[in-house]
């Protein structure tokens, strides 16, 4: 099991990307609309962000990418990222088609840590029959997520944390956890 989702993973990461450029003309043009109509939102849709987060994310043309899974905005997490007890924030700021995670360490707008940047394009899958839809989403995770994860699929050997990560996820697909360790970001894989 942890072989195969490993190989799931690199396929995606290694296949996804080019397989657009190789898809039938209608199909294509089918994705083409949905990324147009991914449902982005403002920072100031989030009342419970800090102001001065939200006027930096403002200030770098940043809007917050929408699942179709739930009508509640989604996409803004708070958590312990950098150790136990210190309030950070996490954002998928969407910035001309490319996503990235921004984590406001203590709530500052300063020198915000930006890890997982990609495409939106890669993260649209068929939603129902007819729809084809969004589908990046991250969340605050713990200690025992993180682990199971490992035991279910493998990967690199997570470090002893006492704090959260941040699971970024391919909904219903694949996902990888970042945790922040020594003074760096991790990339743990996993999957949904």
């Amino acid at each position: 099991m942890k072989l195969e989702a490993a190989l799931a993973l690199a396929f995606l990461s290694v296949t996804i990307t080019p397989t657009f450029a190789q898809l039938p003309d209608d199909l294509k043009r089918q994705f083409d609309e949905a990324e147009r109509r991914i449902v982005r939102l403002p920072p100031a849709a989030f009342p419970e962000l800090p102001g001065n987060v939200v006027r930096e994310l403002q200030r770098r043309g940043c809007t917050i990418p929408q699942t179709p899974y739930t009508k509640q905005p989604q996409n803004v997490i708070q958590g312990e990222f950098a150790r136990s007890g210190q309030k950070d924030w996490a954002v998928l700021c969407s910035i001309k088609g490319v996503s990235t995670i921004l984590v406001f360490w203590k709530g500052s707008e300063r020198n915000p840590a930006e890890i997982g940047g990609m495409e939106d394009r890669i993260f649209l899958q068929g939603i129902t029959a007819d729809e084809i839809g969004y589908s990046r989403g991250i969340s605050a995770v713990g200690n025992d997520f993180i682990v199971q994860h490992y035991d279910a699929y493998g990967g690199p050997k997570p470090p002893p944390i006492d704090h959260q990560g941040i699971d970024d996820a391919f909904v219903e697909k694949a996902s990888v956890v970042w945790c922040f360790h020594n003074g760096q970001w991790l990339k743990l894989t996993g999957a949904d």
